[in-house]
């Protein structure tokens, strides 16, 4: 069976983690710190912070800004779970708001109606790696807190005065703060943890205030540190992987009756899956990929319409039509040539 997920670890992975092991220095400290010199250089960010799991880096954040206890936060209805259930623990309210059923995200539209229903701040997920219109959505003038745990490695391209190409901005460049986290499932993990990043100085200084205070429990061990640091110093070679294989994949499903997200496939996205929005019953899918020995698994299983459906279903047409019909396929570096082969086998003929 080929699996949904897989975590990419190798030799230098299981190195890294052992080498803390026989040093006995498993809690925070030098390799910590080493990971967060590693995220400054390849997000580019002024200042970060490790922490044992991305509620926790949510929990700085809304300090470093100062939300007002019982605010509305707004959150997309297919963001993680977690999000939701963090802001109740926070003493904040959760605004779920639906997405655009062609790419899975919040637009600016939405996010406005969101503000007119009171919403004071946007946690915006990007989710499976695609990249909202960061410049309308940061028009709208309100705190924006990027997730960035499936589209780090994203560049949104851009242009100078002169109209010629610049460098572009990384996700993660865009918000007032942003999450990276380093769970299972995440474009890079760790096993579990999160870091908080300030993209400059000004954002940094309020928030290096909080989380010099933070106790050594909040804060990521070096085991799990070991593993991200890896992770991410081996991102660009992972993900230029996954992208010639999600071109593979993308090809295979062109003359089927099922659809892909849009997106840019030329940076502007990470490729951390390979989700299809079925046009047929997921049941009959699942059984199909079963016999073939492929293992698919619902986008948004864990998602906030999925443990809210009843609450958010009237509200979040859309996310709740993803909810229901979009897959995962598999899609990771450690696929072999067969398995891959396999796989767009399967996915040009779908039933």
């Amino acid at each position: 069976m080929i699996r949904t997920y897989s975590t990419t670890i190798r030799r230098k992975e299981m190195d890294a983690v052992l080498t803390c092991m026989v040093d006995e220095k498993i809690g925070p400290g030098e390799l910590n710190t080493r990971l967060i010199q590693t995220v400054k250089e390849f997000f580019k960010c002024d200042g970060a912070v490790a922490f044992r799991n991305p509620a926790i880096a949510l929990k700085y954040a809304l300090k470093a800004l100062d939300v007002p206890a019982g605010s509305s936060i707004m959150i997309s209805a297919l963001a993680p779970f977690w999000q939701a259930a963090a802001l109740e623990d926070l003493g904040f309210v959760p605004l779920a708001l639906d997405v655009d059923e062609t790419t899975g995200l919040v637009t600016a539209d939405i996010v406005s109606d969101g503000i007119k229903n009171g919403g004071r701040i946007l946690i915006l997920h990007e989710t499976q790696g695609i990249m909202p219109d960061m410049n309308a959505v940061m028009q709208l003038g309100i705190p924006v807190i990027e997730d960035v745990s499936q589209s780090a490695g994203a560049v949104v391209p851009s242009v100078d005065e002169n109209g010629n190409p610049g460098e572009g901005r990384r996700a993660g460049s865009f918000g007032v703060f942003s999450i990276l986290g380093l769970e299972e499932h995440d474009v890079v993990t760790a096993g579990g943890g999160a870091v908080l990043m300030a993209p400059g100085r000004r954002e940094w200084i309020p928030l290096k205030k909080f989380t010099d205070a933070a106790p050594v429990t909040e804060l990521l061990p070096d085991l799990n540190s070991a593993l991200a640091w890896v992770e991410l110093r081996e991102f660009p070679k992972n993900e230029a992987v996954r992208r010639e294989i999600f071109t593979l994949f993308q090809r295979a499903c062109m003359t089927g009756r099922h659809k892909l997200f849009v997106r840019d496939t030329e940076g502007a996205s990470t490729m951390c899956t390979f989700p299809v929005v079925l046009s047929s019953a997921y049941k009959d899918v699942k059984q199909y990929t079963d016999r073939k020995d492929i293992e698919i698994r619902p986008a948004y299983e864990n998602s906030v319409i999925a443990v809210r459906d009843e609450q958010l279903s009237a509200s979040c047409i859309h996310a709740k039509s993803l909810y229901l019909r979009c897959v995962l396929f598999p899609l990771y570096p450690r696929l072999t040539r067969a398995e891959t082969a396999k796989i767009i086998k399967v996915l040009g003929t779908l039933p």
